[in-house]
């Protein structure tokens, strides 16, 4: 597949380390690639850097945002661009019919504009072969914390892990072959299911308050107000809270702090624990993806 993108115009805007990995490998599979967002000389040879999201878009048959995405402004995130980046109607109207579109997670303003010029839009944040590859790192993350954060091992202690998505479902795994007792609380009959054949011990939403009051380390993956003030009352005054869910979380952290409770955001764990690995995810779904988008309407190019 080493020419399987060979003179494709990609666009790579803004993100991290991740995103650098990824440059290296869209350009040793022949891409012709744009970025911005890093200096010069954290860029692979062979890529283009250019000093603005427009100056990018010009002409890109595909653009990459980072997973994270934008805020609601469009400001994108970028650890290492001097100067704001900003994505602007004026800049994506450069995108026609045949161009794509790839971020984690779209706003409705990147939705609208979709419909409006026609582009492609993809967003790949709850796919499967990238969201089940980046729960591997997001859950030794998750680990890491709680053991940097606790005074007791993870070994015998009594774990809360709310929501049983892909991610909660790798932790849980992961916290119990260290020895954790742990509850998965989920509304879902399906993953409660799964989690009793795992050997988790299980409990619904009407039960968040009793296991939680009996939790040492307790880990939100939901990204919906889960701790709220009233459940938060009768947490383990000692417990650890730690919400992997996308910002803001769902843990009231206001209450939180208000009840003495040690509660800690913790998204995007992959890009910050395991960049290098989570790079290595990065450029083996996106290239993929970019193909299989693009094969119909770029017939003329001979995919590997």
């Amino acid at each position: 597949m080493s020419s399987a993108l060979s003179g494709l115009k990609i666009s790579v805007i803004g993100g991290d380390e991740r995103e650098l990995i990824l440059i290296s490998e869209l350009v040793t599979m022949g891409a012709t690639v744009t970025v911005t967002g890093f200096p010069k000389d954290r860029v692979c040879h062979g890529a283009f850097v250019v000093d603005s999201v427009n100056e990018a878009l010009k002409s890109a048959e595909a653009v990459i945002l980072p997973l994270p995405g934008t805020n609601t402004e469009g400001v994108i995130r970028a650890v290492f661009a001097e100067n704001q980046l900003k994505l602007t109607e004026q800049g994506i109207a450069n995108l026609g019919p045949n161009n794509l579109v790839i971020i984690g997670s779209a706003r409705e303003y990147l939705k609208e504009w979709s419909e409006k010029y026609g582009f492609k839009l993809l967003e790949i944040i709850e796919m499967d072969d990238l969201a089940i590859l980046n729960s591997i790192p997001t859950a030794e993350g998750a680990i890491q914390i709680a053991m940097e954060q606790t005074p007791i091992t993870i070994h015998g202690s009594n774990i809360c892990v709310i929501g049983f998505g892909r991610v909660a479902v790798t932790l849980a795994r992961s916290l119990k072959a260290l020895g954790a007792e742990v509850t998965a609380v989920a509304r879902n009959q399906g993953q409660l299911a799964r989690a009793y054949e795992m050997g988790l011990k299980i409990a619904d939403y009407d039960h968040l308050k009793e296991i939680t009051n009996n939790s040492d380390i307790i880990y939100n993956t939901v990204p919906a107000m889960m701790l709220d003030k009233s459940t938060l009352k009768y947490c383990n005054p000692d417990a650890v809270i730690i919400d992997l869910a996308a910002q803001p979380g769902g843990t009231d952290f206001e209450a939180a702090n208000s009840y003495g409770l040690k509660a800690i955001l913790a998204p995007g764990l992959p890009g910050k624990v395991a960049p290098t690995t989570a790079g290595k995810i990065l450029a083996n779904v996106i290239p993929r993806l970019i193909i299989n988008e693009l094969a119909d309407s770029k017939g003329n190019l001979l995919f590997g």
